[in-house]
């Protein structure tokens, strides 16, 4: 219903603007309270980078995650990762991820980077507190932390803002009125601002960033097959906007005999997803969807692995901006 109100013509958003500017004061003093020392601000002995949105869900944020950990790793440097771990239940805090871990408990997004990567990832309310565990685990060289752009209690030495070409940021309202988190000069405050789509999408100074997919994978045996040779596929997405999934399975060449949409962070259970196919039919998913039915995941369940593509350009300018920084930390930490 809102994004309905956020990114296409309507009046409706009128009715949500006396909560908006009220959004909009308690995230302004928020801020504040923070930039003015009014409120803890916690440092630490590495550098921390945050990848998060201006809007509400939805930009590609985790895939960049996903990406710029590989990055690192591939040129030896040691990453962790924090998380808030929405929708995530746990009566603890923070949570290390590990092979006994559940997404129930830490979170969907979380538990894909862990799967997907191998590295240290904490999941907390308090990003501070999920840093502090991941430092007492192991040395690291950076933390990255998934979303947290409005998350001021802690520091952060660089942030990225992630951009969805496709919305941008909608009628750039405050929530509920429109999609936005903060507004839209925030931007002049951030070190690089990463369009994810088409580059027609896109304004100047931006850094073009696509998502392909490069396999489909069957969550129960790991088995790898390409995406078009996939018959009688049913899909579904609960992310933040499913119709992308779903056009992108039919830009790559499968056209689903239905589609089906669930809300963000949906919890799925095996009865719910076992009616949604017949025999021989292919139930085809989002892997942030995949990792929430690990424990009971059938032969015909499979999910699509998704890569992020930027040219060798960008991908230098922004992996440099972060390895100065980490050669900066270590500069400075080696000569106190």
């Amino acid at each position: 219903m809102f994004a309905r109100i956020w990114f296409r013509s309507s009046l409706c958003y009128l009715f949500l603007l006396p909560f908006s500017w009220l959004y909009g004061l308690v995230s302004t003093l928020n801020r504040i309270s923070y930039q003015y020392g009014w409120r803890k601000v916690y440092r630490f002995s590495v550098p921390i980078i945050i990848i998060g949105n201006l809007t509400i869900g939805g930009n590609g944020k985790t895939p960049m995650v996903l990406w710029l950990v590989e990055q690192l790793k591939h040129r030896g440097w040691k990453v962790g990762v924090v998380s808030r771990g929405y929708k995530g239940r746990s009566s603890n805090y923070p949570i290390i991820i590990n092979i006994n871990s559940h997404s129930i408990e830490c979170g969907d997004e979380p538990m894909l980077i862990w799967r997907r990567t191998g590295v240290l990832v904490a999941v907390s309310p308090k990003r501070a507190d999920a840093v502090a565990a991941l430092l007492r685990m192991q040395e690291l060289d950076i933390i990255i932390s998934d979303d947290g752009l409005q998350h001021y209690a802690l520091f952060r030495d660089i942030e990225w803002v992630i951009i969805n070409t496709s919305f941008r940021f909608g009628n750039g309202y405050w929530l509920p009125a429109g999609p936005m988190r903060e507004r839209i000069n925030r931007l002049h405050t951030v070190q690089a601002i990463i369009a994810n789509g088409s580059a027609e999408g896109m304004q100047s100074g931006e850094i073009l960033m696509q998502l392909y997919p490069s396999a489909a994978i069957n969550i129960l045996t790991g088995e790898h097959r390409p995406l078009n040779i996939l018959n009688n596929v049913v899909a579904i997405a609960g992310i933040g906007y499913p119709t992308q999934f779903f056009d992108t399975l039919r830009n790559y060449g499968i056209t689903p005999i239905k589609v089906i949409s669930f809300s963000d962070h949906h919890i799925y259970s095996e009865k719910m997803l076992q009616s949604l196919t017949e025999k021989n039919e292919i139930l085809l998913m989002t892997e942030k969807d995949a990792v929430k039915c690990l424990d009971f995941a059938h032969d015909n369940w499979w999910y699509v692995h998704i890569e992020v593509k930027i040219n060798t350009k960008d991908t230098n300018k922004l992996l440099c901006s972060v390895e100065d920084k980490i050669k900066y930390y270590k500069y400075f930490n080696s000569n106190i």
